[in-house]
């Protein structure tokens, strides 16, 4: 009886997920085309093109999509058990919550697993193939208002060459929180610049940076030479503009998990302040956990209200998800600015709703 009981509430939750799958990715497909229609017809990208983006699109759709999911099927799963007297029923028979729960538990598990590696295979892939396209035929607009600021972007101009920037803004060409390396022809660090500020001075052709340090280092990595100034001085031998950075800057959104890993790491061997990218890393395996703490949550959740659960779900799973995401964002904001450990911060929104699930799971009726 148990086995049956499992394979149906598997099942049912399958279903749902589907469903629920589908209805989200169509909704953000029509929010995002509305939205971007304006920059189609403006750049005149051809319909082939269009249909091109939004393949290349349905991945992070799936991924950001997921969590909501979840959270549906879990809450229609239980919801419609307790109105159909079926989970009444389970309890009478001595089957506790606990174990009701366990078959999702162990779904939500699988799905986390799976949207990890979706989301560090496909969806970067995907991001990377959109941002070909948006380079290739949206620079008309793109540059005005379709990326006027962006965040947390790396650029590779060679072997040689890496710049990390935190905040980059199109409108007035000037960067902020920089570090640029540079390598020698075995991938070893030679010199190091770090710039509070980085602006771009079209008169000249040439970027002019403030408040900057300046360190050598030998083949052993050691550092050599270091020079420190609060003052401003320009780069003449810094090869790239700053088309260069709205054309092959790369976002965390566009990195796989071990390319995040690789570059956060050679930044903190050479010294330099990498607490954005870190939190950024951790955010890309605590996102994927997102579905199996919603689970936990809604769980409970449901079943602390046999009678009508399932519109009392319904309700909640909206205030639980922006719940959610503002928990998130509320982690990283407290790591970029190293208020809070990095893996920390990246876990905030898991910790809080795993502690208030858990809290709920012992205080609901078994």
């Amino acid at each position: 009886m148990i086995k049956r009981i499992d394979t149906y509430l598997i099942w049912r939750f399958i279903q749902t997920l589907a469903f629920a799958l589908i209805a989200f990715m169509g909704i953000f497909l029509v929010v995002d085309l509305v939205e971007n229609m304006d920059k189609f017809i403006d750049s005149e990208v051809p319909k082939e093109i269009i249909l091109q983006y939004y393949l290349h699109s349905l991945p992070w759709f799936l991924n950001i999509g997921l969590p909501m999911a979840v959270l549906v099927a879990t809450i229609f799963t239980i919801g419609i058990l307790s109105k159909r007297n079926e989970l009444t029923a389970m309890k009478s028979s001595g089957i506790s919550l606990y174990r009701i729960a366990v078959p999702l538990l162990l779904c939500a598990v699988l799905v986390s697993a799976g949207s990890f590696f979706w989301e560090d295979n496909l969806v970067t892939s995907g991001n990377q193939a959109r941002r070909d396209i948006e380079k290739e035929y949206l620079r008309k607009t793109r540059n005005k208002h379709y990326r006027e600021r962006r965040n947390n972007i790396i650029l590779q101009k060679s072997n040689q060459f890496v710049i990390g920037i935190e905040r980059y803004q199109s409108s007035r060409q000037r960067a902020y929180g920089v570090t640029m390396q540079f390598l020698n022809k075995g991938g070893e660090l030679q010199k190091r610049i770090d710039a509070n500020r980085m602006y771009w001075q079209e008169d000249s052709g040439s970027w002019k940076i403030m408040n900057y340090a300046i360190r050598s280092f030998n083949l052993d990595g050691e550092e050599t030479t270091v020079f420190h100034s609060t003052g401003d001085t320009t780069l003449d031998d810094i090869r790239f503009e700053p088309a260069d950075i709205s054309r092959e800057a790369i976002s965390p959104e566009e990195m796989s998990f071990s390319e995040l890993q690789l570059f956060v790491n050679e930044l903190a061997t050479s010294g330099v302040d990498n607490r954005r990218w870190e939190v950024n890393l951790h955010g890309k395996i605590s996102f994927a956990f997102t579905n199996l703490i919603i689970v936990l949550f809604a769980v409970p959740m449901v079943a602390s209200r046999p009678q009508g659960g399932l519109a009392f779900g319904a309700g909640m799973s909206i205030f639980v998800i922006f719940g959610y995401y503002a928990f998130i964002r509320f982690g990283q904001t407290l790591g970029y600015n190293g208020v809070m450990d990095p893996v920390l911060s990246a876990w905030l929104g898991n910790i809080v709703f795993a502690i208030g699930g858990i809290i709920l799971l012992f205080f609901v009726r078994k």
